[in-house]
């Protein structure tokens, strides 16, 4: 049986690696540190791309590494929403994005540094957002949480409370679809209880 390769998340979100931990698999965290300022389009098309960048440059030091790498990005209004710049910029797009929908674009792509082989796609969930007052924007703003994330929400944090419903994956929300995940390593012949390291919890 081939032995598995080390598996390496190209990502410094802690909502990734926690849900990689829920599910039984311990990634090594190497963050590729690409300029992501330099890529505009589509919004799907934006989170792709940053997600193939963040795994091809963290696959191209390794060897014999499974290399995931992904990317988050808000669609509203066809626009492309990553981490607001400050507190005044995540108050503005809370104040855009009350009471409305966007779509929430999550990258992914899997490079096999042993065979040389990549495999991408994006999932993409439809958010539904709770029309907050002034004061809660503001409240949700001061806790620091929405500088630190795509959109400058989470569904897993303390932005919670202000997700209406989503329809779709929820993971690809937080940050990493798990179903998607399972399809790409299928792409690559692997399947994702090889990465198993201990039960999930």
């Amino acid at each position: 049986m081939t032995p598995v390769p080390r598996f390496v998340l190209a990502s410094g979100s802690p909502a990734r690696l926690r849900l990689l931990r829920q599910v039984g698999i311990e990634p090594e965290v190497v963050v590729s540190g690409i300029d992501e300022s330099t890529v505009t389009g589509p919004p799907a098309d934006v989170a792709l791309t940053l997600a193939v960048r963040k795994a091809t440059a963290i696959a191209a030091g390794l060897s014999d590494a499974l290399v995931l790498g992904c990317d988050s990005v808000l669609d509203l209004d066809g626009e492309a929403l990553g981490k607001p710049a400050n507190a005044s910029d995540a108050v503005a797009r809370w104040r855009r994005m009350r009471g409305r929908s966007g779509v929430l674009h999550t990258g992914h792509c899997l490079v096999d540094t042993r065979s040389g082989r990549q495999t991408a796609d994006v999932a993409s969930t439809v958010v539904h957002f709770g029309d907050l007052s002034d004061d809660e924007i503001e409240s949700y703003v001061g806790t620091g949480e929405p500088l630190r994330v795509a959109g400058a929400f989470t569904i897993d944090g303390l932005g919670g409370p202000f997700v209406e419903r989503i329809e779709g994956d929820p993971h690809t929300v937080i940050g990493l679809s798990l179903p998607l995940l399972r399809r790409l390593l299928g792409d690559l012949g692997w399947r994702i209880s090889d990465l198993w390291t201990r039960p999930a919890g």
